[in-house]
């Protein structure tokens, strides 16, 4: 479970509410009190239609522009690392974990078109800059009504900056800690009909070493750059185009000693480049009588990696690996709002997806075809109903059918309840269905499912697997075997119910808001590797299934305080259970054992002493101060983020987690930032993130220690109000 789940708020303010109230990094930008007021702010992910943040009767999160400036964060990490419930996690890249889910079960959008390239499931979230983002939305729970598979935990969905009107730009420069440096420039042109923006981004580090005793890099040197624009133009008033596209290009290099096929320990030097291309051209017309819009979209994106690896004394080939995906989607989308309390989208579209790699024997490719509605009515001033339910048909599994129901009651004009269910999954990834590796040194082999059976059948005719004794033939689990052959998506049946309370104070200069939201999340079919044969050399052939059965539940609460004097405070917190179900019926039934440490002894396991899914904390909360002095232009917050203890790995032997010695322990981080205006034109930043120098070399890749930086930031073209 480990592997399947490896290692995210319900309704909040406008400007992110789990880090309380946005204060800008520069005078003249909204003021704590400002910031709460703005509640009419409008969130698209939720329901794929334009819909104010206070209305959406699903837990949906928003982190604005002016507070990813004033944290100091470079990539996406950076920004979802501080919010209530979302836990970064290393493997194979950084990625984010939602209500107890790991990062292959989140989808991620860029404006509102998937990000690919998950080479082992996870989505790295270092490929993204934040120069440029308008906002991020983040849904909770299942998203696959309206947006398929991968959102089974939720949707992280990454909002740019649209074309304004009039010539403006900015320039912004950052250095730090490991020769941390990042360059970004924007620039915004337009008049009324024609519009566009541009962003780019270089981004680079010497990198770090946790263990320099080792001799390898825990993240070697790269530069990165992205370039991002945006071009709109009004045919005429109610018909727009837009034209979006991105390239993003990273360049790595490291050595490092290594073990190689024949016995020996060289130095191997490591090259590697990773490209990323998406190009989304979208028309959208509002029909006469305004009661039709429809929008129509075309999505084109390619991901690519190449590693090459030499002997570092002389330059000789050792071995090279690439990885290639692409992703084509075209969609039609037409919402229908027949009166104003009620909204009809309909959608469908077809998407083809291909992937080359190094571990596929040929090019593979998967379609599918899909189509969605919702309906969004609200009958009285105090109840809004969203209900909605999209199929996939793909063309390498069975159809999806994912249908969803939310809802929203204005109790008291201080108290609204909601409440959703709704249905997720995740479809078997290209490497579940035809990875074709074996490991040259240790000797075993994983084959996707598509293919497990031919690959077993040739390995036994070359005399490649272990034989029974006792009948002569070819050891061969015939029951996996059977199962792997018919792998189905993963799913998930999920519920959230919960509150959000602001009561009226005396004083206008105070304002209060909680929020309360619990979930469940019962999980079925999740796909985990199996045995599906012996060879003679004492390794196994593997392959995958459908198998486990688990659930996740929690309750997340969120407070913002507004104080006097421009100071705003902010907790959250998130308790978290995640178990496999299979594992906590063997417990009840007796069936589960381990070895004493001390007495080497067998002992059974008690039910209580089971820690649930590795990876996952049982607590987590965080805490912000928040300062801003608009006479004097300037602002200043702290912030803490607590991640409890998690499991890391089986100690002994029994597959689950359920001795101390199995556990990472908790962490604290302390985060500080203070920015200053020195002009119409120009601000400084400085700060410090992980200010009491945490790391964990053994378990934590991702935190680098106690890093200091200073940023400089000049706009151009209008001045700062």
């Amino acid at each position: 479970m480990a592997q399947l789940l490896p290692s995210f708020t319900s309704h909040v303010l406008p400007l992110v509410l789990s880090a309380g109230p946005v204060l800008a990094q520069r005078a003249g930008a909204p003021a704590p009190a400002d910031t709460l007021r703005r509640l009419d702010e409008v969130v698209v992910t939720a329901t794929r239609t334009e819909k104010s943040l206070t209305d959406v009767p699903i837990p949906v999160a928003v982190v604005g522009a002016q507070q990813i400036k004033s944290m100091g964060a470079l990539r996406l990490g950076d920004v979802l690392r501080e919010q209530t419930g979302l836990s970064l996690v290393a493997d194979h890249g950084q990625g984010i974990q939602i209500q107890g889910l790991g990062s292959e079960y989140t989808l991620l959008l860029l404006d509102g078109e998937p990000l690919i390239g998950r080479t082992a499931g996870t989505l790295d979230l270092t490929r993204v800059a934040v120069g440029n983002i308008q906002r991020v939305e983040v849904v909770k729970g299942p998203a696959s009504a309206l947006w398929g598979s991968d959102a089974l935990a939720g949707v992280v969905n990454i909002i740019t900056q649209k074309p304004q009107p009039g010539l403006r730009g900015s320039l912004r420069a950052r250095y730090g800690t490991n020769r941390t440096a990042d360059f970004g420039a924007t620039l915004n042109a337009g008049g009324e009909r024609m519009r566009f923006t541009l962003f780019g981004n270089r981004y680079s580090s010497a990198g770090y070493a946790l263990q320099p005793a080792s001799g390898t890099a825990t993240v070697p040197p790269f530069a990165s750059y992205t370039g991002q624009g945006r071009f709109t133009y009004s045919l005429s008033e109610r018909t727009k185009f837009s034209l979006s596209g991105r390239y993003y290009l990273e360049n790595q290099r490291s050595s490092a000693p290594t073990l190689t096929e024949a016995g020996t320990t060289e130095v191997i030097a490591y090259q590697s480049q990773q490209t990323d291309f998406n190009l989304n051209p979208t028309l959208t017309h509002r029909f006469a009588g305004d009661k039709f819009f429809a929008t129509a979209r075309l999505y084109y994106s390619r991901y690519h990696t190449r590693e090459n690896y030499t002997y570092a004394v002389d330059g000789r080939y050792y071995d090279a690996t690439y990885f290639t995906q692409t992703f084509l989607r075209p969609e039609v989308q037409v919402d229908y709002r027949p009166r104003p309390s009620q909204t009809l989208t309909l959608g469908t579209g077809w998407q083809r997806q291909t992937v080359e790699a190094t571990r596929y024997d040929q090019r593979q490719l998967m379609q599918a075809a899909y189509g969605y509605t919702q309906y969004d009515w609200t009958p009285t001033t105090r109840l809004n109903l969203v209900g909605g339910v999209r199929y996939d048909g793909p063309s390498q599994y069975a159809g999806q059918l994912s249908p969803k129901l939310a809802a929203r009651y204005q109790l008291r004009p201080w108290l609204a309840l909601r409440g959703s269910v709704g249905r997720g999954y995740r479809a078997p990834d290209f490497r579940q269905l035809y990875l074709n590796f074996s490991n040259p040194t240790v000797g075993y082999s994983v084959f996707g499912t598509n293919q497990v059976q031919a690959k077993v059948a040739q390995l036994a005719a070359q005399g490649q697997l272990a034989t029974d004794p006792a009948t002569g033939q070819a050891i061969v689990y015939q029951s996996a075997l059977t199962q792997a052959g018919s792998l189905t998506a993963e799913s998930s049946l999920a519920t959230n119910v919960g509150f959000l309370l602001e009561p009226k104070l005396a004083s206008e200069a105070l304002s209060y808001r909680l929020t309360v939201n619990a979930f469940r999340n019962d999980l079925s079919n999740l796909i985990e590797t199996a045995t599906v044969a012996l060879k003679k050399n004492g390794q196994a052939v593997f392959s995958y299934r459908n198998v486990t059965r688990a659930y996740t539940q929690g309750l997340e609460l969120e407070n913002t305080l507004r104080l006097p004097r421009g100071f705003a405070v902010s907790a959250g917190y998130q308790y978290l259970v995640a178990k496999d179900k299979s594992v906590v019926k063997a417990l009840a039934a007796g069936q589960v054992f381990r070895r004493n440490p001390v007495s080497l002894e067998t002992e059974r396991v008690r039910p209580g002493e089971y820690g649930g899914l590795f990876n996952r904390s049982r607590h987590s909360w965080n805490a912000k101060l928040f300062y801003e002095s608009r006479p004097h232009g300037l602002t200043a917050s702290v912030r803490a983020i607590y991640r409890g203890r998690y499991g890391f790995a089986d100690a002994n032997a029994n597959a689950i987690l359920d001795a101390d010695k199995e556990y990472v322990r908790g962490y604290l981080l302390l985060n500080a930032a203070a920015s200053k205006t020195l002009g119409p034109w120009l601000s400084a930043q400085a700060g410090i993130d992980n200010l009491t120098n945490y790391t964990d070399p053994a378990y934590i890749s991702t935190l680098a220690g106690r890093l200091f930086y200073a940023s400089l930031s000049l706009e151009l073209g209008q001045r700062a109000r």
